[in-house]
């Protein structure tokens, strides 16, 4: 009797319609990347009510964000050993109870907390996301379209975050930028717990925690020393201290990834030189541009004098962009190769950049806003579906959820690390000032680093990305096995 085929549902009923399926899967990751950028609109409204200080603001964004990217890795093998549907539900689960709790916080401290279980939640709940896609649909041309689809609803994701928050903070209250996912997150849990099936990989059940904990602390550490650098220089030792604790953290992370007999990140992984090339290219453009949509805001609010809604209306075309562009590539690897697309759509998006670092006080909105918005998103669009395809591509099986947790760990590690240098750039241009001509030096000054940051990641691509196919160190497909 032939065994079941690797990755299928455990449950043995009638599979759903595939499109139910990847919707669902769609969602969850919509509203985890949503929750990335909804919060920046809002950053105004947090800080009159709350209190908070300037580099408070910064970790509104970033308690999400590195425990997003810190517990990725560890979302992602859970996943792969547990069920992908029970950590979807789990994660989803813990990201809406904290909604919850960031919503009503009535000190700066509880908002912070809130974000950091946020991120937890998320950090469980996306890699499921992109593995129960790929495990739906089989490989080849059907596959490319779900994970563009994948890729723009994340995508619109993060563009459609400055519109929501827009108008619940003008409308109702910045509180509600947090709410909102509780109805939405029951929404998808109900829709998650009835199309989607079980899968796991088989082997051992043991999560590699200290992995987990060295390398999520490593990570706050080093972009706290980062965010030092804006009030006490890169000299000082409030910025050195830091910095060397954290590289002495990531450091131990990897010489016990080295040791561990199951470790949370395979190093052997890294020797599929595509994963590795793309992963690395993620993280790259992941700190070029993951802040695009942070300094955007602030230059439409403190600049230009727009309302929340009105900030978030503005940035409507550029989420619309990224979409197309998400939906575009696939067609355009068929015939030039996902090495090429991706390269094309960083060099687009790094144009765009430079553009957008030309924008002055009291800049027009056509010009100041909205076509280096759109160059900027249609070329992020372009360049993420190739690099997620290649990054997942030539793993075993049984490390699917790994995979697709260190797709998403590289993209929103390096976007932390990446806001919090660029956050230290534009404050230091600045130079203390709060007027327009200020900040708008400061905002300019951190879009033509984050142009630089992605000619980086196109070097990457043209000199380590190959241009065939990929194999795998692990030889054959390892079997996946049912329970439950």
């Amino acid at each position: 009797m032939l065994e079941a085929p690797a990755d299928i549902a455990i449950a043995r009923k009638a599979a759903p319609p595939t499109w139910l399926v990847v919707a669902a899967a769609c969602a969850g990751q919509f509203l985890v990347v949503l929750d990335v950028s909804v919060v920046n609109v809002a950053l105004p409204s947090m800080r009159a009510d709350l209190g908070l200080s300037a580099t408070g603001l910064q970790w509104v964004v970033n308690a999400y964000s590195i425990a997003f990217a810190g517990f990725m890795l560890l979302g992602g093998r859970a996943g792969d050993l547990f069920g992908r549907k029970r950590m979807f539900l789990v994660g989803l689960g813990l990201f809406t109870l904290a909604s919850l709790a960031g919503g009503v916080a009535q000190e700066g401290w509880q908002l912070l907390a809130a974000r950091a279980v946020q991120g937890l939640g998320a950090a469980v709940l996306a890699p499921s996301t992109l593995t129960i896609l790929t495990s739906a649909v089989p490989e080849g041309a059907a596959r490319a379209r779900a994970i563009a689809t994948w890729t723009a609803v994340g995508a619109g994701g993060g563009a459609a975050g400055g519109l929501v928050g827009g108008v619940l903070t003008e409308s109702l209250d910045w509180r509600w930028v947090l709410l909102i996912n509780v109805p939405l997150g029951a929404l998808v849990l109900a829709a998650a717990a009835r199309w989607i099936q079980e899968s796991k990989a088989g082997g051992e059940r043991r999560l590699d925690l200290p992995g987990a904990v060295l390398v999520t602390a490593g990570t706050a550490t080093l972009a706290y020393g980062v965010v030092q650098t804006e009030a006490e220089g890169w000299g000082a030792a409030a910025t050195l201290v830091p910095l060397g604790v954290a590289l002495a953290l990531i450091a131990t992370f990897l010489a016990v990834e080295a040791r561990t007999r199951l470790p949370l990140m395979p190093l052997g992984l890294f020797r599929v030189r595509a994963v590795a090339a793309a992963n690395a290219a993620m993280f790259v453009c992941g700190m070029g541009s993951f802040a695009m949509w942070f300094f955007m805001t602030l230059y439409a609010q403190n600049v230009l004098g727009y309302s929340p809604i009105e900030a978030g209306l503005a940035l409507v075309p550029s989420s619309l962009a990224v979409v197309a562009g998400s939906k575009i590539a696939p067609r355009l690897m068929r015939r030039a190769g996902a090495r090429a697309v991706a390269v094309s759509g960083v060099l687009i998006t790094a144009a765009g950049f430079i553009w957008q670092s030309t924008m002055g006080p009291h800049g027009s909105y056509v010009t100041g806003i909205m076509l280096p918005g759109m160059v900027m998103m249609a070329g992020a669009g372009l360049a993420m579906t190739p690099l997620a395809s290649l990054a997942t591509s030539g793993a075993a099986p049984g490390d699917a959820g790994l995979v697709s947790g260190l797709v998403n760990t590289s993209r929103t590690l390096g976007g932390s690390l990446g806001l919090a240098i660029l956050s230290t750039v534009a404050a230091g241009r600045s130079a203390g000032g709060v007027g327009p001509e200020d900040l708008t030096r400061g905002y300019a000054a951190a879009f033509q680093w984050g142009a630089g940051i992605l000619l980086v990641a196109v070097v990457l691509l043209v000199t380590w990305m190959p241009r065939g196919g990929k194999s795998s160190p692990w030889g054959s497909p390892r079997t996946e096995s049912g329970g439950d």
